[in-house]
């Protein structure tokens, strides 16, 4: 079993799962708290947007994610304080934005097949200068996701409360908004497109089955997302499946089973 670590491909893959195992459940907490579920989905598809478009103008498709995620993540946040009452319309509306312009870009630049690696992620085969980036883009999220943490806590249980303790809650939506949006392009690329939104969501759903605190289902759920993430390197490696597709089932498999046993 431990000779899976010979390799420096499988080594990488477990630094990057870890810091991502750590920065999702983190990003995906909040967004679940604000009822946003839908925005991972709506930003993983603005990363495919990002990538069609990195590789139609040939720049490093990762940046593209990157921009185009963070560009749409601050569209949701417009249309959602113009739209007070229907907030959720939001992520829909950038979601079917991102899938148009991720079709037309990879037609322009006949990359379907790039395209298609970015849907399942290939956490597996990241080349050297991914591999860093993605250490140096998780560092700088974990580092402000720490300095925000108390200030987003209370944003997110009492958003009046916060602003009379002169929080300004409209730039730390945009800051947050901004970290949701690198997180989620980096890890798009990583474990895909289509799997990412899970990973923000089903470990915190998970987490709190058993927890009764903010902080202890913050922990819980980044340990259990390590474990998903472990888990599912290990079983693709010995039967060579898709690392993505097997962490995601592995944690909707949790999730199931928490829901029985749930007192």
């Amino acid at each position: 079993m431990l000779e899976i670590f010979k390799y420096d491909f499988m080594q990488r893959a477990f630094i990057v799962g870890t810091l991502l195992a750590i920065i999702l459940p983190a990003i995906g907490m909040t967004i679940l708290l604000k009822r946003l579920s839908m925005m991972g989905d709506s930003l993983s598809h603005a990363s495919l947007a990002g990538v069609s478009i990195g590789l139609f103008l040939g720049i490093n498709p990762l940046i593209g994610s990157v921009i185009i995620c963070i560009v749409a993540g601050l569209f949701v946040e417009f249309i959602r304080n113009k739209l007070k009452s229907y907030q959720e319309i939001s992520t829909l509306v950038i979601l079917s934005a991102s899938v148009g312009v991720a079709g037309i870009f990879s037609s322009l630049s006949g990359s379907s097949t790039n395209i298609t690696t970015f849907l399942f992620g290939s956490i597996v085969t990241i080349s050297d200068a991914e591999f860093y980036t993605v250490i140096l883009i998780s560092a700088i999220v974990l580092i402000t996701y720490g300095l925000i943490y108390e200030k987003l806590y209370l944003s997110v249980f009492d958003r009046e409360a916060a602003s009379l303790m002169g929080i300004n809650t409209a730039i730390l939506d945009f800051v947050f908004t901004i970290l949701s949006a690198i997180a989620i392009s980096i890890a798009a690329k990583t474990i895909g497109s289509l799997i990412v939104s899970s990973l923000l969501v089903i470990p915190v759903i998970t987490a709190m089955s058993f927890t009764k605190t903010y902080k202890s289902t913050l922990i819980a759920s980044v340990i259990m997302c390590i474990l998903f993430v472990y888990i599912g390197l290990f079983v693709s490696y010995s039967f060579n499946l898709r690392p993505g597709s097997v962490i995601v089932l592995i944690a909707v498999a949790s999730l199931i089973i928490s829901l029985i046993f749930k007192k």
